[in-house]
């Protein structure tokens, strides 16, 4: 029954990390936990990575090479290898573990990786800079707060894409309402527009019964794209 398979050890480090009571202590335990950080999210067949980099690439007009790309809460590069994979070759990233960002220095596919706590200060980028911007798994209860949205934005250029992530799970539902609610303002507000929002069953492994979707072991979640609405020309017309 409980933890559906999952090695104990896994579960707990998972759990351990939602938990965290404050963000330096939440910091504290990814720095911890990225030496096993792959081999976890395997076991949990975390398919955020994956979903997210399939969804944006579909979105995302030709040529992607050139496209300059920033990955934020990119953890060890889990979505970077899936970007990298479909094309896109200028990744930066950023996160708020440096024991997360050495790994994810290892991997080779970033051209810059910087520390960075979203949420307590700006992303170290200029306004309109990238193409595209990725959040995929930061935003939930305890982690990412649904306010940064406008600074995800600023560093986005007009016609640029982003791609959002978030879990349908229980203990997750209250973040998911008030996320949704952010988005849609946004929206109404001309922001930019919403190109998906794509529901999937299978997510990644529950690691408590009462986390998963009807009894299947699994939690569910949600891949959101949007596309920054271009500023209009005032000389036209």
């Amino acid at each position: 029954g409980t933890g559906m398979g999952l090695p104990a050890a896994v579960r707990e480090r998972v759990a351990a990390v939602h938990r965290g009571s404050t963000l330096p202590e939440r910091l504290r335990l990814y720095d911890g936990w990225a030496a096993r950080y792959e081999q976890d999210v395997a076991a949990l067949e975390y398919r955020a990575p994956h979903l997210a980099a399939a969804s944006l690439a579909f979105a995302f007009p030709a040529p992607r090479a050139e496209a300059r790309l920033l990955d934020v809460a990119c953890g060890t590069g889990l979505v970077a290898w899936e970007l990298h994979r479909r094309g896109f070759r200028c990744l930066h990233g950023v996160d708020g573990s440096a024991g997360m960002l050495e790994r994810a220095r290892s991997t080779g596919l970033y051209q810059e990786l910087r520390l960075c706590v979203l949420g307590r200060e700006p992303l170290p980028a200029p306004a309109e800079h990238y193409d595209a911007v990725t959040v995929v798994g930061a935003l939930g209860e305890g982690q990412v707060p649904s306010t940064v949205l406008p600074e995800l934005l600023r560093v986005t250029k007009p016609g640029g894409f982003l791609c959002l992530t978030t879990r349908s799970n229980p203990s997750n539902l209250r973040y998911k309402a008030e996320l949704e609610v952010a988005l849609g303002q946004l929206e109404q507000s001309g922001a930019w527009q919403k190109l998906l929002a794509q529901e999937v069953e299978y997510w990644e492994r529950a690691t408590a019964e009462e986390e998963s979707t009807q009894g299947t072991g699994y939690i569910s979640g949600v891949v959101y794209i949007y596309q920054k609405c271009p500023v209009p020309h005032l000389e036209e017309g």
